[in-house]
């Protein structure tokens, strides 16, 4: 079940044009509080936009509402990080619960994606006052109309009944999310307690809970063990509190319940399939519907509905090869996420982790993923693992790389390559998350300090050869150089590559110069128990 294990080895030709966007902007004020419309993408029939509030004032802003009217030919036909309501042309967007005040000088971003060509909004109001001036008024209390969003929108998110947590929830409205891989409890010894103490769960949005299976073609329990029945001490449990023997609810499942309680922001999505458990979803794509019903009454049992918000779909890879080759036509993977979304309805998250082959003909061309976003909060485009020692004998090389390089063993295996053809093919900038790997890979038996040189295998690793942790890389041996965004370094005669917070923050810098929902990485034990590379990725984020 290791998810690293994956490859993207396929090639062909294929042409994508991409529709330049021409910034556009408008800008509207409720005295020292202000709201830009911005246009992010614009392809004739549809829209991008991202709508940034500031607050200009030297007070805390408890709360917004934006109402505004969309001209004639324009409507909203989903959102993401706002409540957003409707009633005929006019709007109302009001801030999500988890996003918290917005303190003096402070921006938050929320968007939507819009049918037509994009038209500046007309009527704008900030809290209650109109938009061209006037001094900031007290934040409004006023529940916004009783309407229908609209029908094809992504899930809202309801506001917790929890009490708040000691530490402040992340801000900014960009994404931070993380894999927990559910067998990290036995030999790495690392359990969901650690994201509380290593300070990772103050900085996290969302956590991904690895892997359920896809067994003959529905979901099903991956660990039940680890899952729901192992038992906690007091020491090792979240709240210092022990299981009892005869409680309905162990394993991590109940530990996560209780770190939500602690950090109420945190969402936690059940991630299925992943390298090794992909299989079933060639037999689901035959018949999605009964899919999404087994998907749909497992995350919601009883005994744990109320720790998950939502699923996630690994599948490695629809229409081509991983693990196992796959030949379910370009409309599986769509079919999927549709279904899925119909059965679990817009209050849950759906989201997915999704090749990165940026290569001419390559994964990303074997998939309608533009087809399938609209059914997707986000997706993950797994930019890390382009090289490795799977390539025995090498050519060594940055397994992920931010942009190419002059020697790059394949063109296309890149982040920027996948990125640039996801947003060509109309797969929104803001639901598209960089993906970030918490370790390294390395091969042994190299001469050459430079990348590109002979190997005679995969260098030794603390669990697996060829791989390991950057808390474990960072001492062992530590980065001495950097190319295409990424860092490497030559120790004896291995020679391993990886991120350090140093290169996070380039790519965390990327990532919002292009318009991205945020970051996505695998996974957190690896990361130091102090958190230095989610902490990289929070602060790069801003």
């Amino acid at each position: 079940m290791k998810r690293s294990l994956r490859r993207a080895l396929w090639a062909g030709a294929v042409v994508a044009l991409t529709v330049a966007a021409v910034p556009v902007t408008s800008a509207f004020g409720a005295g020292s509080v202000t709201a830009t419309f911005a246009k992010a993408q614009d392809w004739g029939t549809g829209h991008e936009t991202r709508v940034t509030v500031t607050n200009g004032s030297s007070a805390s802003v408890d709360t917004w509402r934006i109402e505004f009217d969309l001209p004639s030919g324009t409507t909203i036909s989903s959102f993401w990080d706002a409540d957003v309501t409707s009633s005929g042309t006019h709007y109302v967007a009001v801030k999500k619960s988890w996003a918290g005040p917005l303190g003096p000088g402070a921006s938050f971003s929320w968007g939507y994606n819009g049918t037509g060509a994009y038209k500046a909004p007309l009527n704008c109001t900030v809290n209650g006052a109109p938009c061209g001036g006037g001094s900031t008024p007290p934040p409004t209390t006023t529940a916004p109309p009783t309407t229908t969003p609209p029908t094809t929108a992504p899930p809202t998110t309801p506001p917790p009944t929890t009490p708040p947590p000691t530490t402040p929830p992340p801000t900014g409205g960009k994404k931070v999310v993380g894999y927990f891989a559910e067998w990290g409890v036995y030999g790495r010894n690392y359990h969901v307690k650690n994201i509380h103490t290593s300070g990772s769960a103050a900085k996290l949005t969302h956590i991904l809970y690895a892997f359920g299976n896809t067994t003959g073609g529905r979901c099903t329990i991956g660990d039940s063990y680890a899952d729901y029945d192992k038992a906690y001490t007091a020491a090792d449990s979240v709240d210092g509190v022990a299981d009892t023997w005869d409680q309905p609810l162990r394993g991590s499942f109940n530990q996560l319940r209780k770190l939500k309680k602690m950090y109420p922001h945190l969402k936690v999505i059940w991630s299925f399939g992943g390298w090794t458990w992909s299989g079933g979803f060639t037999q689901a794509a035959q018949n999605p519907a009964a899919f999404a019903d087994s998907c749909y009454s497992l995350v919601e049992d009883p005994r744990w509905a109320d720790v998950f918000d939502g699923i996630d779909v690994d599948w490695e890879y629809p229409n081509a090869c991983g693990l196992q080759c796959d030949s379910s036509g370009p409309n599986a993977f769509k079919n999927v996420v549709g279904a899925l979304r119909s059965k679990f309805g817009s209050s849950a998250l759906v989201t997915a982790a999704i090749t990165a082959d940026g290569s001419t003909g390559g994964k990303i061309d074997a998939t309608d993923y533009a087809g399938a976003a609209s059914s997707l909060n986000w997706l993950m485009p797994m930019t890390y693992d382009y090289f490795g020692a799977f390539n025995p004998q090498g050519p060594t090389a940055p397994h992920s790389p931010l942009t190419s390089y002059t020697g790059i063993p394949q063109q296309g295996f890149n982040s920027d390559a996948a990125i640039q053809k996801l947003k060509a093919k109309g797969v929104p900038a803001s639901k598209l998350l960089l993906g970030i790997g918490f370790y390294g890979r390395g091969w042994t038996g190299v001469t050459q300090t430079a990348p590109g040189g002979t190997a005679t295998g995969p260098a030794p690793g603390t669990y697996e050869q060829g791989i390991d942790d950057y808390k474990v890389l960072k001492n062992t041996c530590p980065a001495t150089s950097t190319i295409a965004g990424t860092a490497y370094a030559k120790c004896g005669s291995n020679w391993w590559s990886y991120d350090t917070p140093s290169t996070i923050g380039g790519k965390m810098t990327y990532a919002k110069n292009q318009g991205l929902g945020g970051a996505f990485f695998w996974e957190l034990s690896g990361d130091t128990g102090n958190g230095e590379l989610i902490g990289a990725i929070k602060g790069g984020l801003g």
